[in-house]
């Protein structure tokens, strides 16, 4: 987790392609100071907060007064007006993976859930420690097919979030969950829920049969 938050926090050596996507996705005061505070230097970074509606105005005026101090601003390499039409998404995915690491930590949902879907387990592994993730967020990872392994452990492994009833429902009914932890869940199920979850030929044959057993018990003699 720490190496994590160094990585958020390292902001003053992130390329002007990160920063612009976080600062078009966040609406964290905190994060626009962090980036104003670790990139005064940085010409091209001050003009982005400047330029950008989702910076509050304390924030651009401050930004202005560090450029004003600044040698000339350069102008900025752009692709034309082309970079404006590419989505988030192609913009992701221009970056580095520490870049995307960099944005799993600290970006808002739209970004969450494009890095959600990276080819690299610890750009995904990462989202899971921003501390903005919400539970439905979390749903939703513990429902997916396509999510590592390592990820649905991390899940299981937040009590937080295992408080949540509809979290536990998705683990235990996902086929990648790993035996060993959809088994301790079962019992936790409504009566309703552990039917279900003893016809879900999806599920490994032990989980199954776990739900049948609890089924069992659970029938009024």
């Amino acid at each position: 987790m720490e190496d994590a938050k160094l990585i958020g926090l390292n902001l003053s050596v992130a390329s002007p392609e990160a920063l612009e996507i976080l600062i078009e996705d966040t609406a964290d005061h905190e994060v626009f100071r962090e980036i104003l505070a670790s990139n005064a230097h940085r010409p091209e970074i001050l003009k982005l907060l400047i330029d950008s509606p989702n910076v509050p105005t304390e924030i651009k005026e401050a930004a202005w007064k560090h450029l004003s101090l600044l040698s000339p601003l350069p102008a900025r390499p752009r692709h034309g007006d082309e970079s404006r039409k590419h989505g988030l998404l192609q913009k992701i995915q221009q970056l580095t993976v520490g870049e995307r690491i960099a944005l799993a930590l600290r970006g808002g949902q739209e970004i969450r859930s494009i890095l959600l879907k990276d080819s690299n387990k610890e750009v995904v592994l990462t989202v899971l420690k921003n501390p903005r993730i919400t539970e439905t967020e979390v749903e939703l990872v513990a429902h997916s097919r396509n999510i590592p392994e390592e990820a649905l452990r991390t899940i299981h492994k937040n009590r937080e979030w295992m408080k949540n009833y509809a979290i536990n429902l998705a683990l235990v009914n996902n086929p990648k969950t790993p035996p060993g932890i959809g088994i301790t869940l079962v019992s936790g199920l409504r009566l309703k829920d552990i039917a279900v979850l003893e016809r879900n030929k999806n599920v490994p044959e032990a989980i199954r049969a776990i739900a049948k057993k609890v089924l069992q018990a659970r029938k009024p003699h």
